[in-house]
């Protein structure tokens, strides 16, 4: 796979996980390098002035190694589980990691670091809204996406779901196509279609 060689701002804030203002904040006090797009103020970050940033800040660097986008997929259902890791990594474009209850999400979710949970809101111990709330009460979490899934669709709880946090919310049974393409609208990453019905 060819590696991007140079970001926007918005993409290295994607990358490091951090908000495009903290990266634009970084260029403009000279810790993060990069260059002005000539005649215009746009700012563009080299990948060797990335990597040396994110290993002088401590950020891990697979995402900018692998290239590939990081998805954490939380249900107790582990049919459901091997199918979404199946479908995500015949994509090729992700790599996954499982927690099947929400106190080893909240684990995951700090020390995995990411892109976006696919995340059922009837967990074993914990319900969704929880886990939503504890993700956007971290400031280092704010870049991660999320998307509840469940097969309990009240209106109200779904609102309540937007309101903790999430992104999106997906009724189960879901077409994996269509989960796919939110996930790919979420994250910007371009959709290729080929899925299957859970």
């Amino acid at each position: 796979m060819a590696f991007k060689t140079v970001f926007t701002t918005g993409e290295a804030a994607r990358i490091c996980k951090v908000s495009q203002q903290t990266i634009i904040r970084c260029f403009d006090s000279g810790a993060l390098k990069g260059f002005h797009v000539p005649g215009s103020r746009f700012r563009r970050i080299p990948r060797e002035c990335l990597l040396a940033f994110m290993k002088e800040n401590n950020i891990p660097t697979d995402a900018l190694e692998s290239g590939k986008r990081k998805i954490l997929i939380v249900d107790d259902n582990p049919d459901l589980v091997e199918l979404l890791v199946k479908v995500f990594e015949a994509d090729g474009r992700f790599e996954t990691r499982t927690a099947n209850n929400g106190f080893l999400a909240g684990m995951l979710v700090r020390e995995y670091r990411p892109d976006l949970i696919i995340l059922d809101v009837m967990l074993p111990d914990i319900n969704g809204r929880d886990v939503c709330i504890f993700v956007r009460n971290d400031k280092s979490l704010e870049a991660v996406k999320i998307i509840c899934v469940s097969g309990e669709v009240e209106e109200d709880k779904i609102d309540e779901l937007i309101k903790a946090g999430a992104n999106e919310f997906l009724p189960k049974p879901f077409d994996t196509d269509k989960l796919i393409e939110h996930v790919c609208r979420l994250l910007e990453v371009e959709t290729n279609y080929g899925g299957a019905r859970y």
